[in-house]
């Protein structure tokens, strides 16, 4: 199974995809996180990378795709891909196709997680961590239990990212339409694609996708 996880920052793709490698064994290709582990590796695609970002441009579609021919390569013929943040252009979505191709593989489904704009702000303007052990919690959705300290190890310590502000918010999910516009109507004219409310509980959300890669 292949598929495509679509989603603003803040809907819950990570969540989502964590889930299916733990459930089913699949593989999340996460374009930053291969170039980064590229890079740290030192492979020839890492090299080549880490050279172009070192002059401060942006890493070109052929590196990409370099990236992902190499990961489809080392996986196992009966180990799923989940792809996260790639490909944004129809040109990419092109080259995706030609990728699976030459690994014998098919594109099965574009899962897009939707969100209501306004909600997202409130989710993800409302959330801190502990600053000891990292965990999560929300001003409205999850307080601790007692109040300024954290329930799993006591800190009184919290922290927020800075980037968790409504501006940001805002600014990602206009580059997020502006990205995915050109590929959708790619997948909707082949009738893989599936809109799954993403504001809904994380559990129904899993389930839906369950129901989307059963189908």
């Amino acid at each position: 199974m292949n598929i495509i996880l679509l989603g603003p920052p803040g809907a819950g793709k990570g969540t989502q995809a964590a889930r299916l490698v733990a459930k089913h064994g699949m593989r999340q290709l996460s374009t930053g996180d291969m170039l980064r582990a590229a890079v740290k590796a030192q492979t020839p695609v890492g090299l080549e990378a880490k050279a172009v970002m070192d002059r401060g441009e942006l890493v070109s579609d052929a590196i990409v795709s370099a990236l992902i021919d190499e990961e489809l390569a080392s996986m196992g013929a009966d180990t799923g891909a989940i792809f996260d943040g790639y490909p944004r252009t129809g040109a990419q979505a092109e080259a995706l196709d030609a990728l699976l191709a030459k690994h014998s593989r098919k594109l099965d489904h574009v899962i897009e997680l939707e969100v209501n704009e306004d909600a997202l702000v409130e989710r993800i303007t409302g959330r801190f961590t502990c600053a000891n052990c990292g965990e999560g919690y929300h001003d409205t959705f999850k307080q601790p239990k007692a109040e300024g300290v954290c329930d799993k190890c006591g800190s009184t310590e919290f922290k927020r990212r800075p980037d968790d502000n409504e501006e940001t918010v805002r600014t990602r999910m206009t580059e997020y339409r502006a990205k995915t516009a050109p590929i959708l109507p790619i997948y909707d004219a082949r009738g893989i694609v599936t809109r799954i409310d993403g504001m809904a509980d994380i559990d129904e959300v899993s389930e839906s996708i369950e129901r989307v890669l059963a189908s």
